[in-house]
């Protein structure tokens, strides 16, 4: 089984770095060359790139109407320079929002660990290397590390939403990107548990409550809320702060409060902001609308 502190004293035995080890790993049990793997890395984050631009789009709109033309909002105002937090965090933010956004607009993804949380990670990182002048391969290289985190937290807990509401979907990914852009940083493998360990336990109980029953609300902009997250962990990690509870116990936890969710709060759009009074008139709007197309087509 993967575990965070397996990944981590097997990179402080070799001397290397998290991505290293999850990399040999993967070429042990798959049997597939390192070098293949890197390039099937690279496509990932070609795909991320453009899923970021297509998401700026600012006349971009999903098919239900709830969503699109965010991202370029924020991308204007980070590129501005008036945005609160600089043009770093407004910049990730914007590309959070844009892959998200993508997504809910049928384009392509790559669902890192999910299409509900697919902005995080790229936003993180694709952010991180602009910002930092950082060169293509550390950004794929911590693709590998957010990997052997995002399989820690699937063999430990949950990546679904269904299984473990939203702690399982956007904070799994904040957990991910967070461990992801501390390595990128020069951050130590220890480090990179520490701030994947502290991304995971501040969305410890989201809950999964898509109106209507799609990924838009409240889920895209839990997407910036994730990246946010995740800079903000890694910036903890960064400086030396550690993690009272180890990353492996976090996921354990996280675990068992999924479990204990009622299924009004797990993708079932019965209970928190889907069952809100906008929230069911959005629904009946939309599906409202469908059934009615439905009926008209029907000979």
């Amino acid at each position: 089984m993967t575990t965070v502190k397996g990944l981590v004293e097997q990179a402080e035995k070799e001397g290397v770095a998290l991505s290293d080890v999850v990399l040999q790993r993967e070429n042990e049990s798959t049997g597939t060359r390192k070098e293949e793997l890197l390039e099937h890395m690279y496509r990932n984050l070609s795909v991320m790139r453009d899923s970021c631009r297509e998401g700026e789009n600012p006349n971009l709109r999903s098919e239900s109407g709830l969503s699109g033309g965010d991202s370029a909002k924020m991308m204007e105002r980070a590129r501005s320079g008036e945005n609160l937090c600089g043009p770093f965090f407004g910049k990730a933010l914007a590309r959070a929002l844009a892959v998200s956004e993508c997504n809910a607009c049928m384009g392509r993804i790559v669902a890192a660990p999910t299409a509900g949380s697919c902005g995080i990670l790229p936003a993180a990182v694709l952010t991180t290397m602009e910002e930092k002048n950082l060169p293509e391969e550390t950004a794929v290289k911590a693709l590998f590390t957010a990997a052997g985190i995002g399989m820690a937290i699937a063999e430990g807990a949950s990546i679904s939403g269904a299984q473990g509401g939203c702690q399982a979907e956007v904070g799994s990914a904040s957990a991910m990107a967070a461990a992801a852009i501390t390595e990128m940083m020069g951050g130590t493998p220890d480090m990179c548990a520490h701030a994947c360990a502290m991304a995971l336990k501040n969305v410890l109980g989201l809950v999964c409550d898509p109106v209507a029953g799609l990924v838009e609300v409240p889920c895209i902009k839990r997407n910036a809320m994730g990246v946010a997250n995740a800079l903000a962990a890694a910036e903890m990690a960064l400086c030396g702060i550690e993690s009272r509870i180890p990353a492996d116990e976090v996921i354990l936890a996280m675990r068992r409060v999924g479990d204990s969710m009622p299924g009004s709060l797990r993708e079932t759009a019965e209970g928190g902001l889907a069952a809100t009074p906008t929230g069911r008139r959005l629904a009946e709007e939309i599906l409202g609308g469908k059934k009615a197309e439905k009926t008209q087509e029907t000979p």
